[in-house]
């Protein structure tokens, strides 16, 4: 499987936002759509922080 879960750095901690994210869609004015394999959808607003595929990994930075 090539799906990874998505997290928002803030404040120095990771929250969980979705997981088993396929799909990562930029929006307009840092905004990203997340679509995971059961078809959930969510929209985060940050920047993206890192991506580590081999650790399944998606972290989003929240802006302040």
């Amino acid at each position: 499987m090539c799906e990874a879960n998505a997290y928002l750095y803030n404040n120095g901690q990771e929250e969980l936002i979705l997981e088993s994210v396929d799909v990562v869609k930029p929006e307009a004015d840092d905004q990203y759509r997340l679509i995971n394999i059961f078809n959930e959808q969510k929209i985060v607003r940050g920047r993206i922080k890192s991506m580590r595929l081999v650790e399944h990994k998606i972290v989003f930075e929240a802006l302040t």
